[in-house]
């Protein structure tokens, strides 16, 4: 494209399913916080599909960043915001909430596990009690990935970065309910890739 909108043949292609889950377990009025939004174009998609849904977009880089407000000022979406800078590992650059839902599209595996670990962290303070933690991507269950072409796109990811690579969902379960994240419940998604659910527990009742 000409300006600065970029476009993600993935999001096209998965953006559709991603909103019939994030339908399935978000109210129909939610505050929601999307964690490096890439693109734009599931922001847009969400907040056009969901006039109830505020929605924030994110990422720590300038690229994505005005891809963002490009997307943004081809609409007029008064529940899409203005996409603000955030590095996961910063905590002083995460809006203060709450949210009633943080949202991460193909974060997990093309990052450090800091930021893993940083995004359980933040969403145990920032979610409502109650609220939803929503992740997509490919997992290995078992210690075994769930098909050949992600064996092979683990090994691609590592060769560029040691540190990134495709996740356990065991391990990165273990780490979201030491940060108050249960797990509520995992969807399979077409091309081997799953929606991964978390909710922030509530509080005890002190009666």
């Amino acid at each position: 494209m000409s300006d600065a909108r970029l476009q993600s043949p993935a999001a096209a292609r998965n953006r559709q399913p991603i909103l019939e889950v994030l339908r399935q377990v978000l109210p129909e009025r939610a505050r929601v916080l999307e964690v490096a939004s890439g693109s734009g174009e599931h922001a847009l998609h969400c907040a056009a599909a969901m006039p109830g849904w505020h929605w924030q977009p994110s990422d720590p880089t300038h690229e994505a960043l005005a891809s963002i407000a490009a997307w943004r000022e081809t609409v007029a979406l008064p529940n899409l915001a203005a996409p603000r800078y955030l590095d996961a590992t910063d905590p002083a650059s995460w809006p203060a909430g709450p949210f009633d839902a943080i949202v991460a599209i193909n974060l997990l595996h093309i990052s450090p596990w800091a930021v893993t670990e940083a995004l359980m962290a933040r969403a145990g303070e920032r979610l409502v009690p109650g609220g939803t933690l929503y992740l997509y991507g490919p997992y290995r269950r078992g210690g075994e990935h769930t098909a050949p072409s992600n064996a092979a796109f683990d090994a691609s990811l590592r060769r560029r970065d040691p540190r990134w690579g495709v996740r356990d969902l065991e391990t990165v379960v273990a780490e979201a309910t030491c940060r108050g994240l249960e797990l509520a419940r995992v969807v399979e998604m077409p091309a081997n890739n799953l929606s991964v659910v978390f909710v922030r527990e509530r509080a005890l009742s002190t009666a």
